[in-house]
């Protein structure tokens, strides 16, 4: 059996799919008990409630299971104190296999999520176990929040100039990744950059966007003040806000992309383009 841990959100749903969809038993761990009903409704064996921060919910979630997916909630200021309950938990139970959902260059310390994951990185490299990391770019997913604004206003908004060079990738390919590593031997003590593009300007992904959808989209900027009171008034909290803003400040600077080739090879096959995620999803 396979723990996928913060399995209510869009990745964990993802990766549960692609674990069922190869005939693995998956366990979820979940916050709340509704989620883990839904999860159970979509395929799940097993499910545990508890709470990431607390060493008997992982005693619970972990028991009997043979690895883990470890995913900790989006920008969760305890990140490392909810890694190092895992990894020490995974350790007394002695897991086969610890495989840990981090980020594009968590080497960076200017984007306290990135530099949060590259500390449990290390706290992982110190332990005894096996384990594989995947370090993912931002999803190509992010964009379908804006469907409206893409459809009617023909525009892609973005908190950061247009000129901004990112890479991205879709969850669906991260998801069948993370499911080959935890299917397959040979990953064991392997660092992978989960990539599916280029260094795009936003320019480009709205190009991109609009060839897949038949009419021209622009690319408009959002003021970060501006974002940042739509995000407190939606509510989202102070520190998620505060790490958002300067995750777009280093955007801004300096990009953030890395290269398809891990990806290639783990897939057999050449990772999801733009046109043909935003084909697939806008259909």
């Amino acid at each position: 059996m396979i723990l996928v841990t913060g399995a209510a959100g869009k990745t964990g749903k993802a990766v549960l799919k692609a674990l069922l969809k190869k005939g693995k038993t998956v366990r979820v761990m979940v916050h709340r008990q509704e989620q883990a009903d839904e999860l159970m409704s979509r395929g799940a064996a097993d499910a545990v409630v508890g709470d990431m921060t607390v060493a008997d919910s992982y005693r619970q979630a972990m028991n009997g299971v043979c690895s883990v997916y470890h995913i900790c909630p989006n920008m969760h200021p305890a990140e490392i104190d909810i890694g190092q309950i895992a990894i020490d938990v995974a350790c007394e139970l002695r897991l086969s296999h610890f495989v840990y959902h981090s980020v594009l260059h968590p080497h960076v310390e200017k984007m306290p999520h990135h530099w949060l994951k590259m500390r449990v990185e290390e706290m992982l490299f110190e332990s005894n176990l096996e384990f594989t990391i995947l370090q993912p770019a931002p999803y190509m997913q992010n964009i379908l929040s804006d469907r409206e604004t893409l459809f009617n206003g023909k525009v892609f908004r973005v908190p950061y100039p247009p000129e901004t060079r990112l890479s991205l990738v879709d969850l669906d390919d991260l998801a069948e990744a993370a499911t080959l590593v935890l299917s397959e031997p040979g990953h064991r003590g392997a660092v992978y950059e989960i990539v599916g593009t280029g260094a795009l300007t936003q320019i480009e992904v709205a190009g991109l966007i609009g060839k897949a959808l038949g009419f021209e989209i622009t690319t408009s900027e959002i003021l970060l003040q501006d974002w940042k009171e739509n995000a407190e008034r939606n509510g989202l909290g102070k520190y998620q806000v505060e790490t958002l803003l300067k995750m777009f400040n280093y955007y801004s600077n300096f990009g953030l992309y890395g290269s398809n080739y891990l990806l290639s090879q783990l897939l057999g096959r050449d990772p999801h383009d733009l046109i043909a995620f935003v084909s697939r999803e806008f259909a």
